[in-house]
C-alpha cells in the first residue's frame, strides 16, 4: 500500500520538477530580454556584422574580383565574437552587481539549474539573432557579389553558416561561464576579451621569434577563434578537431562557473 501511494507522489514530484525548470526558463528569458544591455549588444552585433559584410562586398565588387559569398557573411565573426562573449558575461555579472542573484537562488535553490537555464536562454537568443543577421546580410550583399551562394552544395553554404550560428552561441556561453566564475563585470569582460582577442595576437607574435618558438604559434589553432575559423570555412572537411576544441572552451568555463556557484555564497 505504501509503495502504491509512493508511486503517484514520485510522478507528481517529477512533473513539478519539469514545470519548475520551465518556469525558470521563462523567468530567465524575461530577465535577459528586458535588459537594455541585451538589446544594445544584439544591436551592435547586427550593425557590425551586416555593415562589415557590406563593406567587404563593396570592396570586392569594386576591385572586379570575387570572394566566396559565404565568407563575406562570416568574416565579421572575428569582431562580433567579442560582443557575444561580453553579452554572456554581463548577463550574469549584472545580477551579482544588483543583488538579484540572491532572489534568483532563493526562488530556485538548485544552482546548477539556474546556470543551465541562463545558458540555454542566452545561447538561444544569440543563435536567433545571428540567423536574422545572416539572412539580412545575404539579401543585402547578394546584388554586390558576382557569384551567389551555392545552396546546392551544403559544405559551401548551409554547413558553414550553421556552424557560424553555433560558434556565436559558444562565444556567448564562454562569457556566461566567466561571469559565474569571476562575478565581476570588469573581470569577466577582461578575461573574455583576453581569450578571444588578445591571446591569439600574442601567440601569433611568436612567429617572428624563429623556428624554436613555432610550437607556440601552432598552439594558437587550439584557441576558440581559430576553431571557429576552421569550422566556418567553406568547404572544410576536417571538423572534428575544431569542434572538440570549441566544445572544450565552452564546457571548461561553464564547469568552473558551476563549481564556483555551488561552493560560494551569493
Amino acid at each position: 500500500m505504501t509503495a502504491l501511494a509512493a508511486a503517484p507522489r514520485r510522478a507528481t514530484a517529477s512533473a513539478a520538477h519539469r514545470l519548475s525548470f520551465a518556469h525558470l526558463l521563462k523567468s530567465e528569458a524575461i530577465k535577459i530580454l528586458t535588459l537594455r544591455s541585451t538589446w544594445w549588444s544584439l544591436g551592435v552585433t547586427a550593425a557590425l556584422s551586416v555593415g562589415i559584410s557590406l563593406l567587404i562586398a563593396l570592396a570586392t565588387s569594386g576591385m572586379g574580383g570575387s570572394m566566396e559569398p559565404t565568407n563575406v557573411i562570416l568574416a565579421p565573426t572575428q569582431f562580433t565574437m567579442l560582443v557575444a562573449g561580453i553579452l554572456g558575461a554581463i548577463v550574469v555579472t549584472g545580477e551579482y552587481s544588483t543583488g538579484m542573484i540572491r532572489s534568483t537562488l532563493t526562488a530556485e535553490p538548485r544552482r546548477g539549474a539556474v546556470l543551465l537555464a541562463k545558458a540555454i536562454i542566452v545561447a538561444l537568443t544569440m543563435m536567433a539573432t545571428t540567423i536574422v543577421i545572416y539572412v539580412a546580410a545575404i539579401l543585402l550583399t547578394a546584388p554586390l557579389l558576382s557569384t551567389s551562394i551555392d545552396w546546392a552544395t551544403p559544405g559551401d553554404s548551409i554547413v558553414p553558416l550553421a556552424l557560424g550560428v553555433v560558434s556565436m552561441a559558444c562565444f556567448t556561453l564562454m562569457g556566461v561561464g566567466f561571469g559565474f566564475l569571476l562575478r565581476s563585470g570588469a573581470g569577466a569582460i577582461a578575461v573574455t576579451v583576453g581569450v578571444l582577442f588578445v591571446l591569439p595576437i600574442m601567440l601569433s607574435l611568436f612567429s617572428i621569434a624563429g623556428p624554436d618558438w613555432m610550437w607556440v604559434v601552432e598552439a594558437g589553432k587550439y584557441l576558440p577563434v581559430s576553431a571557429a575559423g576552421s569550422l566556418t570555412r567553406a568547404g572544410a572537411s576536417d571538423l572534428v578537431e575544431p569542434a572538440l576544441t570549441m566544445a572544450g572552451w565552452v564546457l571548461a568555463p561553464l564547469l568552473l562557473g558551476w563549481i564556483a556557484l555551488r561552493s560560494r555564497d551569493a
